[in-house]
C-alpha cells in the first residue's frame, strides 16, 4: 500500500515529461548486456515455496527506473518482491484477489497521474522493455493486500465514539496529536513564480531526508536549523481547514503547496499518535502582532530577538510601541476559522506568552512579531469526526499490515540466489 501511494504522490504533480525521461533512461539500461533468456527464468530468490526469478528482478527494476522514482537498487527490489510473493501467499490462502476493474481503474490511476492515456502509459512502458503483466501484476497485488488487511482487521481498527472523543479532546480525555515537518518559503512579486515551482518540485519529493534538506536550505522558518521538524502539536490547535487535510496523508507524505501571505508552505507527516493528555479545541485565540520595519533583514531580526527577551506577556507591548502609530501593534481575538491561515499555524506552535518571528507583510518588507496571548477553550468541534475516525482507522490498519508483513517474514524460509 505505501509503495503504490508512493507511486501515486510521484506521479500526482508529475507531468509525461518526468515520466518520459525515466522511461528514456530504462531505454537505455535494457540495451545494457543481460543474462541469457534461459537464465532469465531461473530462480534467483524462493520464498517458501515460491520462487522470483531474475527476469522478475530485472522488470522490477526497469518499472521504477520509468517511473523515475526512488527504491530502484537491487537490494530494495529483492525486498520489495520478497514481501510482494509472502503477501500474496497469505492472501492466497485466504482467497482474496482484486477484481479485474478495480486493476484497471489502478492501472489508468497511474497513467492519468503522469497525464497519459493507458494505451500511451502501456506503450512507453513496453518500449522500455515493460511487460504489461509486471504493470497488473504490481497494481493488483497493492489493492488485493489493501483489502485483505481491511477485511481481516478492519473492525479492530474502527474507533469507538469515545475514542473518537479523546481524539478530538473531549470527554476531558486525551486527543490527537500530528508530528509535521515544515518549510515556508518566502514569496514577493518578484518571485512567485520561482517560489511556486521550487514548492512543486518539494511536494514530490520522497523520503523524510530529502525533505529535511530542502527544508534547510528554502525554508524561512526558524524550524530549517532543525531540518524544518516540529514537534509534536494537537491537531485542534492547527487551522480548521488544515486538519483534515493533514490527517489525510501517510507517514513521509507531502502537503500540495499551500499559500499563504508572503509565502508558499508545505508540511509532512512523520506520525499521529493518541495522547492521554487533554487536547481542547478553542472558540477564540487572543493574538498580538508588532510590525518591525525591515522584513528577515540582520536588523530587524535583531531587533525581534531584543524585543522577545525584553517582554514577558502580550500587554508589555503596548509600552513598547507607545507613542509610535497605532497601526505598529494589532491585538486579535478571533475564531480560529478567520484567523489568517500563516498566523494561525505559526500560534499552533506557540504556548502562551511565546514568540513567532518567521511571517513577512508588505511584500516582504516587514516582519511580524506574533506573540500568543491567551487560548479561550471550546466544548464544541471543528474537526470532522469522520476525519478523525478515518485518520485513526488507517492508521491502526497501516500497524496491522506492518506487523503482519514482520509476522510473516519471521515464519518464512527465504533463499537467495
Amino acid at each position: 500500500m505505501q509503495l503504490i501511494s508512493g507511486f501515486f504522490r510521484f506521479l500526482r504533480g508529475g507531468c509525461a515529461r518526468s515520466i518520459l525521461s525515466g522511461l528514456a533512461a530504462a531505454v537505455l539500461a535494457a540495451s545494457a548486456p543481460q543474462a541469457s533468456a534461459q537464465s532469465l527464468f531461473s530462480p534467483a530468490i524462493r520464498v517458501n515455496q515460491d520462487i522470483i526469478t531474475w527476469f522478475e528482478l530485472e522488470q522490477r527494476l526497469g518499472f521504477l527506473t520509468a517511473l523515475g522514482v526512488p527504491g530502484g537498487t537491487e537490494a530494495e527490489v529483492r525486498q520489495a518482491l520478497i514481501d510482494d510473493r509472502l503477501r500474496q501467499q497469505a492472501m492466497r490462502e485466504a482467497g482474496v484477489q482484486a477484481a479485474p476493474e478495480d486493476v484497471q481503474v489502478g492501472i489508468d490511476q497511474l497513467a492519468a497521474r503522469g497525464q497519459l492515456s493507458t494505451e500511451q502509459f502501456l506503450q512507453l512502458l513496453g518500449e522500455a522493455g515493460i511487460e504489461p503483466e509486471t504493470v497488473r501484476d504490481f497494481v493488483a497485488d497493492q489493492l488485493s493486500w489493501r483489502d485483505y488487511i481491511s477485511a481481516r482487521f478492519l473492525s479492530q481498527a474502527r474507533p469507538s465514539e469515545d475514542e473518537i472523543n479523546r481524539a478530538l479532546g473531549q470527554s476531558g480525555g486525551g486527543g490527537l496529536q500530528v508530528l509535521l515537518s515544515e518549510i515556508i518559503i518566502p514569496v514577493n512579486q518578484q518571485t512567485v513564480a520561482q517560489a511556486e515551482r521550487l514548492a512543486e518540485e518539494i511536494s514530490r519529493l520522497e523520503g523524510y531526508d530529502a525533505f529535511s534538506a530542502a527544508a534547510a536550505q528554502y525554508s524561512a522558518a526558524d524550524t530549517r536549523n532543525n531540518g524544518g521538524r516540529l514537534d509534536w502539536l494537537n491537531i485542534s490547535n492547527l487551522p480548521p481547514a488544515l486538519q483534515p487535510v493533514l490527517l489525510g496523508l501517510k507517514n513521509s507524505e507531502i502537503t500540495e503547496p499551500l499559500s499563504l501571505p508572503n509565502a508558499i508552505a508545505l508540511f509532512q507527516m512523520r506520525g499521529v499518535r493518541e495522547v492521554s493528555t487533554g487536547a481542547p479545541n478553542y472558540s477564540k485565540i487572543d493574538y498580538a502582532i508588532y510590525y518591525l520595519p525591515g522584513g528577515r533583514s540582520a536588523d530587524a531580526q535583531a531587533q525581534a530577538a531584543r524585543l522577545s527577551e525584553e517582554i514577558d506577556t502580550c500587554d508589555d507591548l503596548y509600552g513598547v510601541a507607545k507613542g509610535q502609530p497605532a497601526e505598529v501593534l494589532e491585538r486579535i481575538e478571533a475564531a480560529p476559522s478567520d484567523i489568517p491561515r500563516d498566523v494561525a499555524v505559526e500560534l499552533a506552535k506557540l504556548d502562551r506568552n511565546e514568540v513567532s518571528t518567521t511571517l513577512t507583510r508588505n511584500n516582504g518588507q516587514t516582519l511580524v512579531f506574533l506573540m500568543l496571548c491567551n487560548r479561550t477553550r471550546d466544548l464544541g468541534e471543528d474537526t470532522s469526526r469522520v476525519d478523525v475516525a478515518n485518520a485513526l482507522t488507517q492508521q491502526r490498519l497501516q500497524a496491522f499490515s506492518e506487523s503482519l508483513l514482520e509476522q510473516l517474514r519471521a515464519d518464512a524460509t527465504i533463499v537467495e540466489q
